[in-house]
């Protein structure tokens, strides 16, 4: 029997995904990743966890069901953390009760971590690079192993080296070698639902977060559906 032919968006979305770019190859050079213990691919070692989640309105419209599986996953794979922290790509803190500080982890935390999603619309400029700032800045330890988690859909800024250098210099090694922060990062194919964002922020997002996480000890995941 005849295959059919792949949805043309669809073939989009896979060289979106896993063609690099050249600017791509020309950041993305240096060394191999440890092998951690892991989950999927994503080490579990940290003590401390911060989602930064892309509120704006195409996550809001396409993924935002999705992205809400993705996070509770998230949380389950680390069942017993020191500390969590969620924030929007803006810096905006989902409590702001515990802005600038650690939320203690609990079952009921957790729950209302879940539950505030569903309607938790802070304003948002379609970029992760405040998020990872505002959280670096904010809550980088060198006695502390933190990951954070970068959710999201596009990326409006231009320049990714400047993003890259920056992060650099606010997430300093420790003394043998790894970064502090982790950065890990979920890309939403949001460019199948608006074909519109192909070859432009989409794209962008995947290059710019593909590089924060190699870079900084984490792990990229492309998802290939925008629905849960």
């Amino acid at each position: 029997m005849r295959e059919s032919s792949p949805h043309p968006k669809e073939g989009r979305l896979a060289r979106a995904l896993q063609e690099l770019t050249e600017e791509m190859k020309r950041l993305l050079k240096e060394q191999p990743r440890r092998v951690d213990r892991s989950i999927g691919g994503i080490p579990v070692d940290s003590e401390y966890i911060i989602f930064i989640i892309d509120t704006s309105g195409s996550m809001q419209r396409y993924a935002w069901g999705l992205l809400q599986k993705k996070v509770q996953e998230a949380l389950q794979v680390y069942p017993r953390v020191k500390g969590i922290q969620v924030m929007n790509d803006m810096g905006h803190y989902m409590f702001t009760q515990y802005s600038g500080k650690w939320i203690p982890d609990s079952p009921a935390r957790r729950k209302a971590v879940i539950a505030r999603l569903q309607g938790w619309r802070p304003f948002s400029n379609s970029s992760p690079v405040e998020g990872i700032t505002a959280a670096i800045n904010t809550f980088y330890d060198p006695t502390k192993k933190i990951s954070l988690y970068v959710f999201g859909d596009e990326f409006s800024g231009k320049n990714i080296q400047a993003v890259v250098d920056m992060v650099d210099r606010l997430n300093k090694a420790g003394r043998d070698g790894t970064r502090r922060v982790r950065i890990h990062a979920v890309g939403f194919p949001v460019m199948l639902e608006d074909p519109s964002k192909i070859g432009k922020t989409g794209e962008r997002f995947a290059t710019l977060m593909r590089t924060l996480c190699e870079k900084n000890d984490g792990t990229f995941v492309g998802l290939n559906r925008t629905r849960p």
